[in-house]
């Protein structure tokens, strides 16, 4: 095989230049994401429902590298579009889009609402669709055979096995998103964008601050790599799939979870 055929190991999760969106970048997950992006060289913008989420979490992560911060209420479709339109108009190219803004909603079957669904999907599932579809046109341009843009959805591994907590709305949603990832996958492919998914585990983060609070250790304990999520875990996981190193991978769902969901019994 010819040397030119191989990549140099550090260009392999090297992003500079590359525009990245991360939704839902001011906290947990999405400001690991964020953060690892930043320092693998790529400019980010990051969003929140709140304003000043999004002032303080700019400050923290300024020193890592170029972030801008927009507020933003995703459940909304006109929001979506609002923020597409923004990260447009600094940048007609976007390399990178992470479907990371999401809710949960833990109550029992017997009194689980209404409103349980619809807000959950709406922001779980159908953003992520809204936000492709808006911001595609970018995607595309920034894309080509040898490097495409990537899509990276968020799931969850409460999506790949029943946890034990009555969380109906949000595992459906996100099993959706998994299955969401597949087929535009599928479909964008073609037109170089790759889609896939991250379906994490415990992580410390605010969603999971009252199951980590009472069960951590024992969550922690029943894993076959005996810990929880750290922050490098899924930044790792992101600059991977963002970064040459993941440019032949599309429709996947890795689970960074320490083998919680995959091989482990019983939690």
């Amino acid at each position: 095989m010819a040397d030119s055929q191989f990549t140099a190991h550090a260009d392999l999760f090297d992003l500079r230049g590359k525009n990245a969106l991360v939704t839902g970048g001011t906290r947990g997950i999405g400001m690991m994401i964020a953060r690892g992006l930043l320092q693998a060289g790529a400019r980010v913008v990051i969003s929140s429902r709140k304003a000043d989420a999004c002032t303080e979490a700019q400050r923290q992560l300024s020193e890592f590298g170029v972030v801008q911060a927009f507020p933003a209420d995703l459940s909304k479709y006109d929001e979506c579009r609002r923020l597409a339109d923004l990260v447009k108009a600094d940048s007609e190219r976007l390399d990178i889009l992470v479907n990371n803004a999401g809710a949960m909603w833990r109550e029992p079957l017997e009194t689980f609402p209404d409103k349980a669904w619809g807000s959950v999907l709406d922001l779980n599932l159908k953003s992520p669709f809204w936000l492709v579809q808006a911001l595609l046109p970018a995607l595309r341009r920034a894309g080509t055979a040898d490097d495409p843009a990537r899509v990276i959805n968020i799931g969850s591994i409460a999506a790949l096995h029943v946890a034990d907590s009555p969380n109906y709305s949000y595992a459906s949603s996100k099993a959706g998103l998994h299955q969401l990832t597949r087929v535009l996958a599928r479909e964008l492919g073609p037109q170089h964008v790759t889609v896939n998914a991250v379906a994490p585990g415990p992580f410390p983060s605010q969603m999971m601050a009252s199951t980590l609070d009472a069960i951590g250790d024992t969550i922690a304990a029943k894993a076959p790599l005996r810990r929880l999520g750290r922050d490098d875990d899924m930044a790792g996981v992101a600059v991977f799939l963002a970064g040459r190193a993941g440019a032949y991978l599309t429709g996947t769902v890795i689970p960074v979870d320490g083998g919680i969901a995959t091989t482990a019994s019983g939690t």
